[in-house]
């Protein structure tokens, strides 16, 4: 997982609430075994008609947010099923965070684990967001994990609250593995001792 400390980079507004799982990756893309390549399915049956042209209709098709890498959305993102694939298709995507008014407990807790910052803002402050990169496809933002700011140069600021510990592994890069990996030589002396025994 790679280290997060601050990012900053230019919004893409997803006015939509309830956006579940299901459609930040259809089901019919989970069945790579590994964490990368999933990017390409984001949203998929948004981002693409029934022959498999772009919607232009849709907001990651507009070549006025390319690059943008905070996904601004409403209300209870990433409801649904449980899948791991779905942060990993919105970093793999080029998404390190996810702003909204909230999120299903299993997506924010998957998402902390798997290296994307799922921010929680109260309802109003989501809207000012939207509002203001839909006004300016441009609009960017600062994210700092370590002071637990957002901000732009524009006068907006908000704070947000992380738990400690996933703060801690997010900043360091630690997933499950590498919070593990952290105890290998204890591992290794007990496996040894085990073995010996």
């Amino acid at each position: 997982m790679q280290k997060f400390v601050r990012h900053t980079g230019s919004t893409v507004p997803l006015d939509r609430a309830n956006v579940d799982t299901d459609q930040i990756i259809p089901k019919q893309f989970l069945t790579r075994i590994e964490r990368t390549g999933y990017g390409q399915f984001l949203f998929y049956d948004w981002r693409f008609d029934r022959n498999g042209e772009p919607n232009p209709d849709f907001i990651l098709n507009d070549s006025r947010y390319d690059g943008a890498s905070v996904l601004i959305a409403s209300a209870n993102f990433g409801c649904g099923s449980s899948r791991e694939h779905a942060p990993w298709s919105l970093t793999d995507y080029g998404f390190p965070v996810v702003i909204a008014s909230s999120f299903a407990d299993i997506f924010y807790n998957n998402s902390l684990k798997n290296g994307l910052l799922p921010i929680r803002l109260p309802e109003a402050q989501v809207k000012e967001l939207i509002s203001r990169s839909i006004a300016d496809p441009q609009y960017s933002l600062d994210i700092d994990i370590e002071a637990q700011t957002i901000t732009d140069n524009n006068g907006f600021s908000a704070s947000f609250d992380i738990d400690p510990f996933r703060k801690r592994c997010m900043i360091e890069g630690l997933d499950d593995i590498g919070l593990t990996l952290q105890f290998e030589d204890k591992i290794t002396e007990y496996e040894a001792r085990r073995a010996s025994a």
